[in-house]
């Protein structure tokens, strides 16, 4: 069973990577699994990772630690045992380091498993930014990695890219540097692919990190039940998109250069639409989802923002969402998942934020 590590920071483009790899996967009769750790509770890209012959599981046992040495060895276990994948892919939440999770699985005593090299995603429009931002935090990340990946080269100036490509070499002068854009899945990509082939190498031990504090991020996820109401996919587009601004608007008064994720998804009984935005500079990014029947009529939010306090994203994002649900109409219950901080501090050291962890898997079959 071949491991697949594939980190980057919030936003840079992971999830859309991994659906093209395993399509690749797919295509060549492997047999993969996906391993999914959102930040919050309130996951979002089950949807997006989720189709017919999927299974979907979600694991909600604790902070990161637990994920790991618990949660993660039980679903590795589990795969091994009933599924045998060839493949299993980890994505991490994008402030994880993804040297310590490949550290963390190889002392689970797990039979015939093997490594490849360990990716990191970098978005270059934001690259900078990131650098200065959380300095420690993004040069774990990178060195890390054993394959440094520029992504959305579609939608950045060569100059930056190179720029990037400059400073990415400077604190990682041993990885391999690929420029490719995932969403266009291009030539670039596809070297990406051969390389993932290779057995990656073992670095030597690190000392533990505590991601939570080194990336200075603030997160926040709620999940809002709605009553039913007549409201068309266009103006579904328009609430996520009215939304996403308000809320990027709001947040950059208190940080102009902020960074992370901000991922806000609509189920309506026929129609879904999600959207995001990953910097203080970004134009809101929304997108229609293709038509089908939904049982639950929903509203989901995940956000995780550099250098703001919690209690001041809490309140922009509540009073945001809530504000405009009332204003549209709508009857709404709120679900927020926290959690005492002080009992995990005590039962797991250094970390505190409690995490999701979602499997799914591709059968060979399906």
């Amino acid at each position: 069973m071949k491991v697949m590590i594939i980190g980057g920071f919030l936003g840079s483009g992971k999830t859309t990577t991994i659906l093209k790899i395993i399509r690749q996967l797919s295509n060549a009769g492997k047999k993969t699994a996906i391993i999914v750790n959102e930040i919050g509770e309130i996951g979002l890209d089950g949807d997006i990772l989720t189709r017919p012959g999927i299974v979907t599981k979600e694991l909600t046992s604790g902070c990161i630690c637990c994920t790991l040495r618990i949660s993660m060895q039980y679903t590795l276990q589990t795969l091994e045992e009933e599924f045998m994948p060839d493949v299993v892919i980890i994505e991490p939440t994008g402030i994880a380091f993804p040297g310590q999770i490949r550290e963390e699985i190889e002392t689970m005593g797990l039979s015939e498993l093997s490594f490849a090299p360990i990716v990191t995603l970098v978005d270059p429009g934001r690259f900078g930014t990131e650098a200065k931002e959380i300095p420690r935090f993004i040069e774990t990340q990178i060195k890390d990695a054993e394959i440094l990946c520029i992504n959305k080269i579609d939608v950045t100036p060569v100059e930056t890219v190179l720029a990037t490509e400059k400073m990415l070499y400077e604190m990682n002068p041993e990885a391999r540097i690929l420029k490719f854009s995932a969403k266009h899945e291009d030539e670039q990509f596809e070297k990406l692919l051969f390389h993932l082939t290779v057995p990656g190498f073992k670095k030597p031990p690190q000392e533990k990190k505590n991601s939570i504090e080194l990336s200075e991020v603030s997160a926040y996820s709620a999940l809002y039940t709605l009553g039913s109401r007549d409201f068309s996919p266009e103006e579904s587009v328009h609430f996520v998109e009215e939304n996403l601004q308000t809320i990027q608007d709001r947040v950059r008064e208190l940080n102009p250069e902020f960074i992370g994720h901000v991922k806000l998804s609509m189920k309506l009984p026929k129609s879904a639409v999600k959207g995001s935005i990953t910097s203080s500079k970004e134009v809101p990014q929304v997108e229609l989802l293709p038509a089908r029947e939904n049982a639950n009529i929903e509203l989901r939010l995940l956000s995780a923002i550099t250098k703001v306090p919690k209690y001041k994203l809490v309140e922009i994002i509540e009073s945001t969402i809530e504000g405009n649900l009332e204003k549209s109409g709508f009857i709404f219950e709120k679900e927020v998942h926290e959690h005492d901080t002080n009992a995990h501090a005590e039962s797991h050291g250094e970390h505190e934020n409690e995490q999701i962890c979602k499997v799914n898997i591709y059968r060979k079959d399906d």
